[in-house]
C-alpha cells in the first residue's frame, strides 16, 4: 500500500513539475533554472570615466538566470558596490580572462585597469537595489536594478 502511494505520489510530482516551475509554465529542462531556456543577458555595465554605467535600468524577474559583463576602459581606477543587490542575487560564476571563480558572496568590485569580467547570477530576492560607483552622486553613475 505505502509502495503504490508513493509511486502515485512520484508521478504527480514527474507529470507536474514543468507546470510547477514557472508561471509561464517555460518548462526548464533537466539543468532547473539553470537551463538555457531561463537564461537571459543584460546590457553591459561600462566602466569610465565620466559615462553612464548602463543604457537603462534592469528589470529582472526571481528565479532567472541572467549574464552581463563589465567592461572597465582603464581611463581611471573604478569599482562598483552594492551590497544590498549582491545578498539578493545568487551568484554561479564570475569569470575574469577565462579564469572562473565561484564565490559565495561579493560586496564589490573594482578595476585598477583596463579588462572585461562576466557575472552569472540568479536573481532571487524581489525588491529594489542598485550598482553604483563608490563616493559618486550623479545619477549616470548609478545602475537601478528590479527584482519582480
Amino acid at each position: 500500500m505505502i509502495r503504490r502511494l508513493l509511486c502515485a505520489l512520484a508521478l504527480t510530482c514527474v507529470v507536474a513539475a514543468p507546470a510547477l516551475a514557472d508561471g509561464d509554465n517555460r518548462g526548464y529542462g533537466l539543468a532547473g533554472i539553470l537551463s538555457a531556456s531561463n537564461k537571459e543577458d543584460l546590457s553591459p555595465i561600462i566602466l569610465s570615466a565620466g559615462e553612464p554605467l548602463s543604457e537603462a535600468p534592469w528589470e529582472l524577474r526571481s528565479g532567472s538566470y541572467y549574464e552581463f559583463e563589465i567592461q572597465g576602459d582603464g581611463s581611471q581606477e573604478l569599482g562598483l558596490v552594492g551590497p544590498e543587490f549582491f545578498r539578493a542575487i545568487w551568484i554561479d560564476e564570475i569569470v575574469v580572462e577565462g579564469l572562473e571563480i565561484r564565490p559565495l558572496g561579493l560586496d564589490s568590485i573594482e578595476f585598477d585597469e583596463a579588462g572585461v569580467m562576466e557575472i552569472g547570477f540568479v536573481a532571487i530576492k524581489p525588491g529594489q537595489y542598485y550598482l553604483k560607483v563608490p563616493g559618486s552622486t550623479g545619477d549616470t553613475q548609478r545602475l537601478e536594478i528590479t527584482i519582480k
